[in-house]
């Protein structure tokens, strides 16, 4: 029987009980010359106790179905889901008790499930070679993976910490990357080698609180592997272009032995003297653009002013300049321009205004000079971006694929360090880091 007709019928039997007793006690009454207000009061009398204990056996027992609810759902609310409530022969309210004890067994088990996905996902990321860090909107450090901990703080704990005291102890580069929230390319000094890592960042809401997701990837094993494979292509592009201009030469000479054998032919030793000449001359230039990045020379550092070697860029490019053109430092004044020269050209061709393409100069907090190559053009993706520094990787149809790499090496070879920030549409930033005068 529902609770509601269960109420229904005790109402009904208690009126039911009035009347036929106020009816028994008006006959007695009448007989006995009683006045029918006293056989009233004489039935509100007994009735009141009887309907008041009906009443409050009915609201006992209510209330103890509805504290045992109550107490499931505070239970469901900390995340506890193994509290069961009793349902007997409760007819009243025994559906609703065993309806909470189902919505409890499929609530654990879907818990259950998702513990195991997760403790899935956990060991995975803990095994994953690129590092993993998770914060949540106070800068506080809600998850890292080995491969984190490891890079961050040498294997030290991470999670809970601040994520902006343990970057501040990073290198320069690596710390400003962190701090423009922003894909970029950045390069570290390592105790035996230097390590090339691509940052991925980005924002999203989980539990409707914004978190922020670091990776840190290592490209310096790809990278390499990388570039054994376009050495082995540039090889192979050196023979084909070798073979096409030898086999021409040859028969060039040929024809020549031949005009100088015969004197009615000779007239033609000009012309050919010339075809040969032309595709030496073609050679050449194809070799030096493939040599110019195998022999960079050891810089020859001078003290000098940036300033002065934006003078030469701007003299072959258009550009705006911010910060302090005064900034002094100890570098190799044609490698320098030439870095910056690249950089420059690279904006231009980047599909940028020329007005948007800004060289700012800054001081570092170590004394050295921080520059920054900055456009508003077509930007790269992050397939693009994670092979910039690849030899000969280009996406230019007429590109050779060496001006950033080449301009990497040439700060390296500085002690320096280059980053590079991309991302498509939203134009490019080259940062460059060199070492105090």
């Amino acid at each position: 029987m529902r609770l509601s007709s269960r109420i229904l019928a005790v109402v009904l039997g208690n009126v039911a009980a009035a009347v036929v007793l106020a009816f028994v006690l008006m006959r007695v009454a009448r007989a006995v010359g009683i006045h029918e207000a006293a056989a009233c009061a004489t039935t509100l009398l007994i009735l009141f106790p009887v309907m008041l204990r009906s009443a409050h056996r009915i609201a006992l027992h209510v209330d103890v179905a509805l504290t045992g609810l109550d107490d499931g759902l505070r239970a469901f609310r900390d995340g506890d889901f193994s509290m069961r409530l009793a349902v007997h022969a409760d007819r009243e309210t025994g559906g609703i008790k065993q309806l909470y004890n189902e919505v409890a067994d499929v609530l654990r088990a879907q818990r259950a499930d998702l513990y195991q996905k997760e403790l899935l996902l956990d060991t995975i990321l803990q095994r994953t070679p690129m590092a993993v860090v998770l914060l949540n909107g106070a800068d506080r450090v809600v998850y890292s993976n080995a491969a984190a901990r490891e890079l961050f703080t040498g294997g030290a704990r991470l999670d809970g910490s601040r994520f902006a005291g343990i970057a501040a102890r990073l290198e320069a580069p690596v710390r400003d990357a962190l701090a423009a929230q922003a894909d970029a390319i950045v390069t570290l000094h390592g105790t035996g080698q230097d390590e090339t890592f691509h940052l991925t960042q980005r924002t999203f809401r989980l539990n409707t609180l914004e978190h922020r997701l670091i990776l840190a990837e290592r490209l310096t094993s790809e990278l390499r592997r990388q570039e054994v494979a376009v050495w082995k292509k540039a090889i192979r592009v050196i023979n084909h272009e070798l073979n096409n201009t030898i086999a021409p030469i040859s028969s060039l000479f040929h024809s020549a032995r031949i005009a100088q054998e015969q004197p009615e032919r000779r007239h033609k030793l000009a012309e050919i003297y010339e075809s040969i000449e032309e595709r030496l001359q073609f050679l050449r230039a194809f070799l030096e653009g493939y040599a110019q990045f195998a022999r960079i020379p050891t810089p020859r550092k001078e003290r000098l002013r940036i300033g002065e070697v934006l003078d030469d860029v701007r003299a072959l490019y258009a550009f705006a300049t911010e910060g302090d053109a005064r900034t002094e430092l100890n570098a190799d004044r044609a490698q320098l321009q030439q870095v910056l020269i690249n950089l420059v050209k690279n904006a231009h061709e980047s599909g940028s205004a020329p007005d948007a393409i800004v060289v700012s100069i800054h001081r570092g907090t170590d004394g050295g000079a921080i520059l920054r190559v900055t456009d508003a053009g077509r930007g790269m993706t992050d397939e693009v971006l994670r092979q910039a520094l690849v030899p000969f990787y280009s996406t230019k149809t007429s590109g050779s694929g060496l001006g950033l790499p080449l301009c990497n090496e040439i700060v390296e070879a500085h002690d320096g360090r280059m980053r590079l920030q991309s991302r498509p549409d939203a134009g490019t930033t080259v940062t460059i880091w060199l070492p105090a005068a």
